[in-house]
């Protein structure tokens, strides 16, 4: 067997390439039947179901369904709380409730175009990071497993 990695030539019982260190048990796996989009409500289902996870891979579809339903949830907030008079606090608490779930959503789709999820500190930097990190979040993730985990948008055989 070959590593897709570095190409050189390895024993596929090894379960890792001698020349890199490459994971070889991973390889193929991702190899299988593309899935479904993520839904609206399943990425919202997904995003608070990892509340504290920041390792493994998010999907585009997943990313950018979630950051519409934060968003969202911010109007509203911020709308009922001025309509009821207290502006500011509603939309405070719904941040609060939503950003660990965002920030490990961001750091997995980060993972996914095989990025590290310190990538993310990037929204510090006024305009230039932001638009590096939206560029980023538009990119298509890597196909195959990567050093993140496996492919997210398909179903191993």
């Amino acid at each position: 067997m070959y590593c897709p990695t570095c190409g050189a030539e390895s024993e596929l019982n090894l379960g890792f390439c001698g020349n890199c260190g490459t994971n070889l048990s991973e390889v193929g796996t991702s190899e299988g039947l593309q899935q479904p989009m993520v839904g609206f409500g399943e990425a919202i289902g997904r995003g608070f179901g990892n509340y504290f996870n920041f390792s493994g891979r998010a999907t585009r579809a997943e990313h950018w369904w979630f950051a519409l339903f934060v968003a969202i949830g911010r109007l509203l907030f911020g709308f009922i709380g001025g309509f009821a008079g207290l502006p500011g606090l509603l939309d405070g608490v719904w941040g609060i409730v939503t950003l660990i779930p965002s920030l490990a959503v961001g750091v997995r789709r980060l993972h996914d175009i095989n990025r590290t999820g310190w990538w993310l500190l990037l929204c510090l930097v006024p305009v230039f990071g932001w638009i590096v990190l939206i560029v980023w979040a538009i990119k298509r993730g890597d196909e195959g497993p990567n050093k993140y985990g496996t492919d997210p948008r398909t179903t191993p055989r």
